[in-house]
């Protein structure tokens, strides 16, 4: 007589994460750090390829966040300021929110990375280095709002490295106190099946889809810089 095995209600790992979005993670984590050590290093071709590289990507992202996979989809993890708070209130009381993709407050700082970033690689478009080097757009505005924009590129820089300060120490937070690893899924693209919802459907987009948002997102960036 056979036994019938006990079914565990919720599989051990479920695919949350598409290829694209994670790329995306990882692909600008290389190019903050490539376009900082080239500028530092004097480097500035490198740097203008690694911007122009930032650019497309940011680009692609927020393609990606209308067109891509369930959870990578703004409509997904952004949310509005009170739902924001209430989770953060939860979150201080000990209360444990299960989702898919990004929590309220990973959402916000999703959305907050991609405008900052925007506006680092637009504004270096205008950009010089006061010798021999001018960002592709410089010679559309004066030297003195160039100037200012170059000022404004080294501010937004600043601005990247605190927020990226505040992402991993978030990271280190939910791994330490909350026991939830935010930096596996993002490699392997699943998450453990007791982190989310029960009944969560998660649609994954199809890889041709991401191609096209890609392709979309260099020619916008090759026109700029040609």
């Amino acid at each position: 007589m056979e036994v019938p095995l006990p079914v565990d209600p919720k599989p051990s790992t479920v695919a949350v994460w598409d290829m694209p979005t994670r790329l995306f993670h990882w692909s600008i984590v290389a190019l903050v750090f490539t376009s900082w050590l080239s500028a530092d290093q004097g480097y500035m071709r490198v740097h203008l390829w690694s911007g122009m590289s930032l650019l497309t990507l940011v680009l692609f992202r927020i393609g990606w966040g209308l067109a891509g996979s369930s959870t990578a989809r703004f409509r997904d993890f952004l949310h509005r300021p009170r739902a924001i708070a209430g989770y953060l209130k939860d979150m201080a009381g000990g209360k444990k929110m299960l989702y898919a993709g990004h929590n309220p407050a990973g959402g916000l700082m999703v959305a907050v990375l991609l405008a900052v970033l925007l506006a680092q690689a637009a504004s270096g478009l205008f950009s010089n280095d006061g010798l021999k080097f001018s960002g592709p757009l410089a010679l559309l505005v004066s030297a003195d709002m160039s100037d200012r924009l170059t000022r404004l590129h080294g501010i937004i820089f600043d601005i990247i490295l605190i927020l990226v300060w505040l992402h991993v120490v978030a990271v280190g937070f939910y791994l330490l106190v909350k026991g939830d690893n935010l930096v596996r899924p993002m490699i392997t693209g699943k998450k453990k099946g007791a982190s989310v919802p029960e009944g969560a459907i998660i649609v994954f987009a199809h890889p041709a889809r991401a191609l096209g948002v890609l392709t979309l997102s260099a020619a916008i960036a090759a026109w700029i810089l040609f």
